[in-house]
Protein backbone atom coordinates (compact mmCIF):
# COMPACT_ATOMS: atom_id res chain seq x y z
CA UNK A 1 0.00 0.00 0.00
CA UNK A 2 1.42 3.38 -0.94
CA UNK A 3 2.23 6.13 1.46
CA UNK A 4 2.37 3.25 4.40
CA UNK A 5 5.32 1.59 6.30
CA UNK A 6 5.10 -1.83 7.12
CA UNK A 7 2.71 -2.48 10.40
CA UNK A 8 3.87 -3.20 13.27
CA UNK A 9 1.52 -3.71 16.38
CA UNK A 10 2.39 -5.25 19.73
CA UNK A 11 -0.93 -7.12 20.29
CA UNK A 12 0.04 -8.59 23.25
CA UNK A 13 0.57 -5.10 24.70
CA UNK A 14 -2.17 -4.03 23.52
CA UNK A 15 -4.47 -6.21 24.44
CA UNK A 16 -2.54 -5.85 28.50
CA UNK A 17 -3.66 -2.15 27.84
CA UNK A 18 -7.34 -2.85 27.18
CA UNK A 19 -7.32 -5.41 30.09
CA UNK A 20 -8.43 -8.27 27.60
CA UNK A 21 -7.47 -11.81 28.37
CA UNK A 22 -6.36 -13.25 24.67
CA UNK A 23 -5.06 -16.76 24.12
CA UNK A 24 -1.90 -17.98 22.07
CA UNK A 25 -4.22 -18.59 19.65
CA UNK A 26 -6.01 -15.88 19.32
CA UNK A 27 -3.02 -13.67 19.78
CA UNK A 28 -1.46 -15.75 16.42
CA UNK A 29 -4.88 -14.72 14.59
CA UNK A 30 -4.53 -10.88 15.73
CA UNK A 31 -1.22 -11.03 14.63
CA UNK A 32 -2.07 -11.73 11.22
CA UNK A 33 -5.59 -9.69 11.24
CA UNK A 34 -4.72 -6.47 12.91
CA UNK A 35 -2.07 -4.99 10.24
CA UNK A 36 -4.48 -5.62 7.21
CA UNK A 37 -7.33 -3.95 9.34
CA UNK A 38 -5.23 -0.91 9.77
CA UNK A 39 -4.16 -0.92 6.07
CA UNK A 40 -8.04 -0.90 5.60
CA UNK A 41 -8.07 2.16 7.67
CA UNK A 42 -5.77 4.21 5.86
CA UNK A 43 -6.95 3.11 3.07
CA UNK A 44 -10.43 4.58 3.47
CA UNK A 45 -9.06 7.85 5.62
CA UNK A 46 -7.20 8.27 2.58
CA UNK A 47 -9.92 8.09 0.51
CA UNK A 48 -11.89 10.58 2.78
CA UNK A 49 -9.42 12.86 2.50
CA UNK A 50 -9.20 13.23 -1.16
CA UNK A 51 -12.98 13.76 -1.25
CA UNK A 52 -14.56 17.17 -2.08
CA UNK A 53 -16.96 18.20 0.25
CA UNK A 54 -20.31 19.25 -1.47
CA UNK A 55 -23.13 21.10 0.31
CA UNK A 56 -26.14 18.78 0.57
CA UNK A 57 -28.76 18.96 -2.20
CA UNK A 58 -31.97 19.70 -0.41
CA UNK A 59 -35.26 19.15 -2.14
CA UNK A 60 -38.68 18.60 -0.85
CA UNK A 61 -40.48 15.64 -1.80
CA UNK A 62 -44.49 15.34 -1.52
CA UNK A 63 -46.31 12.33 -3.10
CA UNK A 64 -49.51 13.66 -5.47
CA UNK A 65 -52.79 13.88 -3.31
CA UNK A 66 -54.38 11.23 -5.48
CA UNK A 67 -58.85 11.93 -4.86
CA UNK A 68 -58.01 14.93 -2.00
CA UNK A 69 -61.72 15.57 -0.65
CA UNK A 70 -63.22 18.79 0.03
CA UNK A 71 -61.53 20.71 3.33
CA UNK A 72 -64.02 20.55 6.29
CA UNK A 73 -65.61 16.90 5.39
CA UNK A 74 -65.06 15.38 7.89
CA UNK A 75 -63.85 17.93 10.69
CA UNK A 76 -67.66 17.05 12.85
CA UNK A 77 -66.86 13.56 12.90
CA UNK A 78 -62.87 14.00 14.48
CA UNK A 79 -63.92 16.76 16.72
CA UNK A 80 -67.09 14.20 17.62
CA UNK A 81 -64.29 11.08 18.16
CA UNK A 82 -61.97 13.60 20.21
CA UNK A 83 -62.22 12.95 23.98
CA UNK A 84 -62.41 16.71 24.35
CA UNK A 85 -63.33 19.71 22.66
CA UNK A 86 -63.91 23.42 22.35
CA UNK A 87 -65.29 25.93 20.28
CA UNK A 88 -65.34 23.28 17.18
CA UNK A 89 -61.43 22.18 18.41
CA UNK A 90 -59.89 19.49 20.00
CA UNK A 91 -58.55 19.99 23.07
CA UNK A 92 -55.44 18.60 23.72
CA UNK A 93 -53.07 18.77 27.70
CA UNK A 94 -50.45 21.60 27.40
CA UNK A 95 -46.93 20.34 26.76
CA UNK A 96 -44.92 23.15 26.09
CA UNK A 97 -45.05 26.91 28.13
CA UNK A 98 -43.83 30.16 26.72
CA UNK A 99 -42.79 32.88 29.10
CA UNK A 100 -44.56 36.11 28.86
CA UNK A 101 -41.94 39.12 28.17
Amino acid sequence: MSGMAAVNVDIKALANLARLEVSDAELAKLEKEIPDILKFVDAIQKVASDAVPQAPQLRNVMRADKNPHESGLYTERLIQAAPASKDNRVVVKQVVTRKQK
